[in-house]
């Protein structure tokens, strides 16, 4: 069975589909895509669609987002009291903010999975607390069964690795710029790289205010437009200072640079 595309999503998701099943057709299994791309760039789109299209041709995939390794409300806010009047840890999103060894469990979990077996993949609700949101409790978590083709994990800062402080924007981001170098236990199990990169960094803001407004009219509790414009203002020097690439995380297998419409440039 084929599965075509929408041709709205068409011209990103393409490309994106025909390197994973080039991939997954000569690759160990299970194949493990690290894939890069802004806060509201349709990164959950594009998987959800992947993981269709593998499905139809009889390749079993899943999808774990970064987002769903966040610390618990709880965990934020203890954070958050521990680093007064740092912008870039008072709330969930930057390097720091998320539960390193929860993660790597969750990954190695997925790369050894077998047949016959299953694992609880964990889920982070962001409509929780008005919208600052919180870890699902364990009973809501995704049940993943084995075995597995292909593993891809997103998130918006996968790949990036700590710079000199001297390179910082702001001195504040030195705690998230050291937190960084954790990621690595999560990098080491990614295989192949794929990043979707802004042509500007701006562009991340209109994109982050369009999906919050999607949530909300959905129904669920969300951030106000003033609200979702402060916190996502605070990730723009986070991606002038490190998205230029993979870094010291490795070359990227496939880079596509996206327009303001999310096309490829």
């Amino acid at each position: 069975m084929r599965m075509s595309l929408d041709p709205q999503f068409a011209p990103l998701h393409q490309p994106v589909h025909d390197f994973v099943f080039a991939q997954a057709a000569s690759a160990a299994r299970p194949l493990v895509i690290g894939l890069q791309a802004p806060q509201g760039a349709g990164k959950t789109t594009l998987v959800t669609h992947l993981l269709r299209r593998l499905t139809a041709r009889g390749v079993r995939g899943a999808g774990v987002s970064i987002d769903d390794f966040y610390l618990t409300r709880a965990e934020q806010l203890e954070l958050a009291a521990a680093h007064p009047g740092n912008p870039y840890l008072e709330h969930r999103g930057y390097p720091g903010t998320h539960d390193i060894a929860l993660g790597t469990h969750t990954l190695r979990s997925l790369k050894g999975i077998t047949a016959g077996t299953s694992i609880r993949v964990p889920v982070y609700d962001k409509s929780a607390h008005g919208g600052r949101g919180d870890r699902a409790p364990e009973s809501e978590w995704r049940v993943v069964e084995g075995p597995l083709d292909v593993v891809v994990v997103e998130g918006w800062m996968l790949g990036f690795t700590p710079v000199p402080d001297s390179a910082l924007p702001d001195p504040m981001m030195a705690a998230p710029n050291q937190a960084l170098a954790q990621y690595a236990a999560w990098y080491a199990l990614v295989d192949q790289w794929i990043v979707l990169r802004a042509a500007a960094p701006e562009f991340v803001l209109e994109w982050r205010v369009e999906a919050e407004e999607r949530m909300k009219a959905s129904g669920k509790p969300g951030l106000s437009r003033e609200a979702i414009e402060d916190y996502v203002r605070r990730f723009l020097p986070a991606y002038r200072t490190y998205a230029t690439g993979l870094a010291n995380a490795g070359p990227a297998d496939l880079t596509i640079t996206m327009g303001l419409d999310r096309r490829p440039i």
